[in-house]
């Protein structure tokens, strides 16, 4: 299976996941001219921009090991695009990520900001 073959299946997790616990999804695989977010969804009052990372075992790392300071700074550049392209203003955000292990999902709220 190629990489965005396995990263597809990883976010189709996430989703349900996420949907499990009430969270509206509102994009996936959103992307501009800075790159791709995995996940735009909306918690409560909140908008959330989430990266996802799945492993299937540790032989490559933990998955949140990946989203480095590079990756981070890409998702908040784009994040900002689409807040002022869809005009949310005043609206509360937040940043998560969340790693997948086989089929141990991790949710980190608020990873960075």
């Amino acid at each position: 299976m190629n990489k965005r073959k396995i990263g597809s299946l990883g976010e189709d997790m996430a989703v349900k996941f996420l949907k499990s616990r009430g969270v509206k999804i509102l994009e996936r695989n959103y992307q501009n001219r800075f790159g791709e977010i995995d996940i735009i969804a909306r918690e409560d009052n909140t908008l959330l921009f989430i990266e996802v990372k799945y492993r299937k075992n540790e032989s490559f790392g933990y998955p949140l090991e990946a989203v480095d300071f590079k990756k981070r700074q890409k998702i908040k550049n784009m994040a900002s695009f689409f807040l002022n392209e869809n005009h949310y203003f005043n609206m509360n955000i937040r940043f998560d990520c969340i790693g997948i292990m086989g089929s141990n999902i991790d949710w980190v709220k608020g990873a960075f900001y």
